[in-house]
């Protein structure tokens, strides 16, 4: 699995309208400010997520983005594989794939499918809810300094 930058914003925006659901709509500039993402860049990732029905968009001037469903329905697993793709490291953990000649013999295809199935066992069981949680916990974390 590799994660792009588009990926990356893909998640922090996400989480961030997660922290707001319930809210009512959030606007792009303040989702971009909040996860450090240009602007211009964000409104594609958005239009994507839109895409996938991951999000909604309210137009107007009080429009913004919120969340289609709640934060407890949707994994980091959903928005990786709708923005980014397949989470298998290599094409020939796929069962599809049938280009290559040594396949059936081959010692490594066991490693990656195990590689696969560990890293969806991750990424397919923390929810946007489970994420929520986690911030809210780091936030209230207290820094001591002497």
């Amino acid at each position: 699995m590799r994660l792009t930058y588009k990926g990356d914003y893909a998640l922090k925006a996400v989480l961030d309208l997660a922290i707001h659901y319930g809210e009512g709509v959030v606007t792009i500039h303040d989702i971009a400010k909040r996860i450090d993402a240009p602007v211009k860049f964000l409104e594609q990732i958005l239009f994507d997520l839109k895409r996938g029905g991951f999000i909604e968009s309210r137009r107007g001037n009080t429009g913004g983005y919120l969340l289609s469903k709640p934060p407890m329905q949707i994994t980091l697993g959903d928005v990786v594989r709708h923005v980014d793709g397949p989470i298998e490291p290599i094409a020939c953990v796929n069962r599809e794939y049938t280009d290559c000649q040594d396949i059936n013999k081959c010692v490594f295809k066991n490693i990656w499918q195990e590689v696969s199935r560990a890293t969806a066992n991750i990424i397919d069981n923390i929810t946007f809810e489970n994420l929520i949680i986690q911030a809210q916990a780091k936030q209230q974390e207290v820094f001591y300094s002497i």
